[in-house]
């Protein structure tokens, strides 16, 4: 058995004569050497409990204890103290290694090491998808949606970096010019829709959602949990790969078969299904289905307001999902101002938090920037699908932040068409009856422009809502407004169609919550009273 808290003795060693052996014997520390070697025996008797261990708790423990800022030993210098002839576990020790450097090394990974994190994931792809039969590997889901994770997360920051010329020597736009088809869209896109071919995963979902048995669908490859979870996952990445690329439609049609709406039993890897549902809800506001949006980012909040203990250890994990929820906070802020409606008390409370509640009462004064800089902290680092021509380029060209400015002026286009929407709002809800004619001098507008922004706001407070059925693009329109109207001639007739607060129901959960309270400080006080006694 592996402990992080073994002690060696022999922790000083006067060398070997050869300087070359004794670089390698102090690059890699006595304690590293045993964490290498049980990982290695954990990862072929395929021990998923304990590999789960080790790179959840040990690896961390000792990156922060020896590699804080500097990166773990080469493949090469950690030979001498594995088993020979194991291609799979340097792979996947060359996958946490680049992830490392990725994460805490300062100023990042040179271009090199950006290639060649590309091509040590092509061997591991490789090695699952070329085989005949099912590798003979196992490892823990969270590893793995970290692995297609992280996959796509380098691809997004090899295409920003490609797209910067500032202070890029002549040597690293050489090599970028040299290898055009590394890290290209298409070979990642490949990778992740082979995944989810050879495992079969959108006809397992299919019969699992008509309470049939997946396996009768899954072949030999899609029986086996490597492939089955490396499949669902590679559906998530899909989706957020799309909507990097500005494809919202294309984004949410991948997960057809994925019923985000009842939970699921691939769902028990927290990153991935707040992942999921940033990305879902982020494409429905894109797509104007804001009702979709609301829902879909209320549900995964509560979800995080229910769990928040997991995600209070520091890892690098833990802070993305801790930026996605303030991130999704945000986006929330926008699709109620956009589109208001009831939400969850809980929620609600956190957004009156001075945060959240200035950013949304400038936004619901119309404050164009507002609605700009909540997008740019929101969203995601948006890619274009196509290289750069590096002789095209001028050093201040910002090329990068091209695809941000497009998606920026689309969603800026939408609010604009909206910014007189909360004032007809707040108008319509004093009155049951008033000559159009009499609206229009309090907007300060001629009565045909005000019949014209009457008509935008009937049109754009009916959006397509999902109602049943398992696809995400499915649904009905709906009118999302709480006021009602139509026009006889001259005249508005207005209906508010508001449903009263129900009070009761807050009040059961907050009973609940305290009855849970009180029984969780009863058994407290139990166990300190029987440990007295005993």
């Amino acid at each position: 058995m592996y402990s992080d808290d073994d002690q060696y003795e022999d922790e000083y060693s006067y060398g070997t004569g050869d300087p070359a052996l004794d670089r390698m014997e102090f690059a890699v520390p006595d304690q590293v050497k045993k964490f290498l070697c049980y990982f290695q025996d954990m990862i072929k008797e395929k021990n998923v409990y304990e590999l789960n261990t080790l790179y959840e708790t040990s690896f961390p423990k000792l990156t922060d204890q020896f590699f804080k800022t500097c990166a773990w030993p080469e493949a090469e210098e950690i030979m001498p103290y594995i088993k020979p002839d194991d291609p799979i576990f340097i792979y996947l020790y060359k996958e946490l290694g680049f992830r490392h450097i990725y994460a805490r090394v300062q100023g990042g990974p040179t271009v090199e090491q950006r290639m060649n994190s590309y091509y040590n994931y092509c061997q591991i792809f490789n090695y699952i998808l070329s085989a005949e039969t099912p590798v003979n590997l196992e490892l823990p889901n969270q590893w793995l949606w970290e692995i297609i994770d992280e996959f796509i997360y380098q691809f997004q920051a090899f295409s920003q970096y490609r797209a910067k010329l500032h202070k890029k020597s002549d040597e690293e736009l050489e090599y970028l010019k040299s290898n055009p088809k590394v890290w290209n869209v298409h070979s990642v896109l490949n990778v992740l829709h082979s995944l989810v071919e050879k495992s079969n995963i959108n006809k397992q979902l299919e019969v699992y959602n008509n309470q049939g048995t997946p396996d009768q669908v899954a072949g030999e490859f899609g029986r086996h949990s490597l492939y089955k979870m490396l499949g669902y996952f590679s559906l998530v990445g899909l989706l957020r790969l799309h909507s990097l690329l500005g494809d919202y439609y294309q984004s949410i049609k991948v997960l057809e078969n994925i019923e985000l709406n009842k939970k699921s039993l691939y769902s028990r890897v927290p990153g991935c299904q707040i992942t999921t549902y940033y990305y879902v809800g982020f494409a429905y506001m894109m797509m104007r289905r804001y009702a979709d949006a609301i829902r879909t980012f209320s549900s995964i909040l509560l979800y995080v307001q229910r769990t928040k203990q997991m995600f209070q250890t520091k890892s690098y994990q833990n802070d993305l999902i801790n930026k996605q929820t303030d991130q999704m906070y945000v986006l929330l802020s926008i699709c109620l101002v956009l589109h208001p409606q009831r939400i969850d008390e809980s929620l609600h409370t956190t957004l009156r938090e001075k945060q959240y509640s200035e950013k949304m009462n400038k936004m619901q004064r119309g404050e164009l920037a507002e609605f700009e800089a909540c997008f740019i902290f929101a969203c995601p680092k948006f890619l274009s699908a196509v290289p750069p021509t590096f002789d095209l380029m001028i050093a201040e060209t910002e090329t990068h932040k091209e695809p941000l400015k497009l998606q920026l002026k689309v969603f800026m286009e939408e609010v604009q068409q909206q910014l007189m929407l909360p004032t007809i709002r707040s108008y319509l809800k004093l009155y049951t009856t008033m000559p159009l004619e009499k609206m229009a001098g309090f907007m300060e507008m001629p009565p045909e422009e005000f019949r014209n922004h009457l008509l935008a706001f009937k049109h754009k407070m009916r959006n397509v809502v999902w109602t049943k059925g398992t696809s995400g693009l499915e649904g009905e329109f709906q009118s999302g407004s709480e006021v009602d109207f139509y026009i006889d001639r001259t005249m508005i007739h207005i209906a508010d169609t508001k449903v009263a607060r129900r009070y009761g129901d807050f009040f059961i959960r907050q009973i609940h919550k305290f009855d849970e309270l009180n029984r969780s400080e009863e058994r407290r006080v139990g166990k300190e009273c029987r440990s007295r006694w005993s």
